[in-house]
């Protein structure tokens, strides 16, 4: 098969679709890679670096979606992308379709198959190809917590882990999955007085466990958050749900009850925000207020570090690219966990919470793909 990979053009994204390592895996196994020029820079791999690997350099991104038969990426087609992609054509990279009609239309028109990493799935329920970036961006949610809450970016002026004789910043992770796991993980490393809520018993449970009496895990009911809310310096937005748009769990009423300058990060903003006055950000300007309350709401954080999020997400997405490239559609009827990823095949929509945030039919994915 002939795999394309393009530059990535969202607004400062610098990650790759593919690395050069798992460039060489594809050829080694006789698949032809064509890059688009420049397209690792942003990893620091010149196109040299890809030949070397096997890769042939294309000058445009229109000579890769042209020939080539499998498209990957990073982050989800922007419009000038949707009116290459062409029927027969794979495409494997995030979606994030369910706030996003206009992407979705568009994919639907081009007649492709669309494979989100988001909504491919695991053996123990888990989403392997999402967790790589949900870990870089749970990190990186306090990092950006902590620069949203100095005085000179518009914040409070809090450290998160004080100094001896002065409190710490309270930071309320709401979600307890990959995104809070390593949210709250860095938080406490820095100090920080840490709460997180959830809904299911078992995974506070596990949290209490890993956290060894470190952070304060607490069932998420609406009473909790209103608590948690106006007493924190921070709340970091980690909910997820497979596909579908995010619940609005932290409303505009909320924000009245907040410390002035206090800091929202949204990391489900992707998925179209946990909070209601979320809005996509960049990391030109990843911050804005609503009513004296900090919101950080880029959509793309890994992509700030792209050497670290291209590896890691490579590491995740090579097996499942490599079955696609081998067995083409066939990869999708052998593989539940691989077929879970089919969002878009050739006009439909395959995906149930993709269709019902956008309140339109879905088909199965075993009768989209047999027919």
């Amino acid at each position: 098969m002939r795999i394309g990979v393009p530059k990535e053009i969202k607004v400062e994204e610098y990650r790759v679709g593919l690395t050069p390592a798992s460039v060489r895996e594809y050829v080694a196994r006789g698949h032809e890679v064509v890059v688009e020029h420049g397209a690792g820079q942003g990893i620091g791999a010149g196109d040299d670096v890809y030949r070397a690997a096997g890769a042939t350099i294309a000058e445009t991104a229109e000579e890769v979606f042209a020939t080539a038969e499998m498209i990957v990426k990073v982050k989800e087609p922007q419009p000038t992308e949707w009116v290459r992609l062409r029927e027969n054509q794979i495409l494997f990279t995030y979606l994030h379709l369910a706030p996003d009609s206009a992407q979705t239309k568009g994919l639907l028109a081009s007649g492709c198959t669309a494979i989100a990493y988001e909504t491919v799935t695991d053996a123990d329920g888990g989403l392997p190809l999402l967790a790589p970036m949900s870990e870089v961006a749970g990190r990186l949610a306090i990092e950006a917590a902590g620069t949203a809450l100095r005085k000179t970016t518009g914040g409070m002026g809090k450290l998160i882990g004080g100094v001896p004789g002065v409190l710490p910043a309270r930071i309320s992770v709401i979600g307890g999955g990959v995104v809070g796991t390593h949210a709250a993980r860095m938080a406490v490393g820095l100090g920080g007085d840490v709460s997180i809520l959830d809904r299911s018993l078992p995974r506070l449970r596990a949290l209490d466990e890993l956290f060894d009496g470190r952070v304060r895990t607490r069932y998420s009911t609406l009473e909790a958050i209103d608590e948690e809310v106006a007493g924190s310096d921070v709340v970091i937005g980690a909910v997820l749900v497979p596909g579908a748009a995010a619940p609005k769990l932290v409303t505009r009423a909320h924000l009245a009850t907040m410390k002035p300058r206090a800091v929202l990060v949204d990391v489900a903003i992707d998925q179209g925000g946990c909070f209601e006055t979320s809005r996509p950000t960049t990391h030109q300007a990843p911050t804005y207020l609503v009513d004296d309350v900090v919101h950080y709401c880029v959509a793309n954080m890994p992509g700030a570090v792209p050497v670290t999020s291209s590896y890691a997400l490579n590491h995740a997405t090579l097996p499942f690219g490599l079955a696609l490239a081998a067995k083409g559609l066939r990869a999708l009827v052998e593989d539940p966990h691989l077929r879970a990823g089919l969002n878009i095949h050739r006009g439909q929509i395959t995906n149930r919470a993709v269709a019902e945030s956008q309140n339109a039919a879905a088909v199965a994915p075993e009768a989209a793909l047999a027919a």
